[in-house]
Parts: structure tokens; sequence; C-alpha cells
């Protein structure tokens, strides 16, 4: 089975305690969650966020209904924090939300590490492009939320993993 990548990395004007803040509240997920999924947190918010704490979700990705459960494995406010999936839809989900402070803002950089059922050809034709758009759609919902007008649409990297 085949590993990949997901990158992005975007730019919002405000400290990065603020905006560690706003990604440490989990019910922050559904505004920045694609409606198309139906996202909907099923912890009793809010959640205390720190190692081992688990959240449960519903989504419908094309129209099927998924569970999903994702443990913080690392929490280190305000620079970074890791997710990863315990139950649902991948094989493999590893999320590493990175802060860092760069100029008079806060630099967001996401890195998905993750594998999926089916091989390359679903991956190519329904996956990549599933996570391309939702992704999108999050650096959107984020530069709306925090006042940026963006002149063009945040670059979301998706593809096989490199090998050390």
């Amino acid at each position: 089975m085949a590993r990949y990548e997901l990158t992005t990395s975007l730019w919002l004007p405000q400290p990065r305690a603020d905006v560690f803040a706003f990604f440490g509240d989990a019910r922050n997920l559904e505004a920045i969650t694609p409606p198309w999924l139906h996202f909907r947190i099923l912890t009793p918010v809010p959640v205390d966020m720190r190692p081992g704490a688990l959240i449960d979700y519903r989504l419908r990705l094309r129209g099927v209904p998924l569970g999903w459960r994702t443990e913080i494995a690392r929490w280190e406010p305000p620079d970074v924090f890791v997710d990863r999936q315990l139950r649902g839809p991948y094989t493999l989900w590893v999320h590493t939300h990175s802060f860092a402070d760069e100029g008079s803002g806060t630099r967001v950089n996401d890195r998905v590490v993750y594998d999926v059922a089916g091989g390359a050809l679903l991956h190519r034709w329904l996956v990549g492009p599933d996570l391309r758009r939702i992704f999108t759609f999050r650096a959107e919902a984020l530069l709306r939320h925090f006042g940026v007008q963006a002149s063009e649409a945040p670059e979301v990297r998706v593809g096989p993993l490199a090998r050390a």
C-alpha cells in the first residue's frame, strides 16, 4: 500500500497564540470543514485538548456516512499539535499542525501522512482530488475567519510520500 502526503501553508495576520487557540477549540472544526461533508462533532464540547484526548466525528463522504475517531497524539501550545485517526476512512492518518511567528502574523503549516485502501487509482481519481478540495475550502475559510482577502487559491499539495 502506498503512503501519501498532503501539505499546506497559510499566513494569517494574527498572533500565534490566537491562531493556535482557534485551532485548539474543536468546535471550530465544523466552520472550516466543507458543508458537503455534513461534518459533526459527536464528542461533548468543549474538548479538553491534551495528549490522549479522543474526538469522535460523523461525516458523509460522497454520500456514505462515516464515523471518525481521532486522538491528540501531541499537544504543545502554541507551536504544534498532532492528531491521528484511530478509526475512520483511512488506513493511516497523521495530521501535524504547526504554527510559527512570521512577520506580523502566523504561518500555519499542515502535513498529513496517510494511506488509503483501494490503491493508486482510487487515490488519483477520488481521494487525492477530494482532499485537495477539502483543504482548499479549509484554507479559504481560515482566511475569511481571520479577515484576509485572498488574491488566489491557497496551494494544497497532495502526492506520494517521498521515501527517506
